[in-house]
């Protein structure tokens, strides 16, 4: 059975500042783009919560925390595996510095 996916408030507003980048820079099509690509991944990791990477994990410190990639987008997305959810707590541009960016929500 899938797990609900739960964005943390931090990862909605990623997901908002990206979108509007998109728009402004590349046109509406493009963000739509972006919506579309986020809503599949989000779809993937809802059937297949095991498939982000534990390299940030491993780098950050912070157990459990995985990362997965948008098609056709330069941005990853964060996100630790509960037992009643997958929890994202970010989605970031792979220029971003991520160890400086993104903390464990209970810090």
């Amino acid at each position: 059975m899938a797990k609900p996916v739960r964005l943390r408030q931090l990862a909605a507003a990623d997901l908002d500042d990206a979108s509007e980048y998109y728009r402004r820079e590349a046109g509406e099509q493009t963000a739509l783009d972006f919506v579309d690509a986020v809503e599949r991944g989000i779809k993937r990791l809802r059937r297949n919560p095991q498939v982000g990477s534990l390299r940030f994990a491993y780098e950050l410190a912070i157990p459990d925390l995985r990362a997965w990639p948008l098609e056709r987008f330069p941005d990853v997305v964060f996100y630790v595996i509960t037992d009643e959810e997958i929890d994202v707590w970010r989605v970031l541009h792979t220029r971003r510095d991520v160890p400086a960016t993104i903390e464990s929500p209970e810090a």
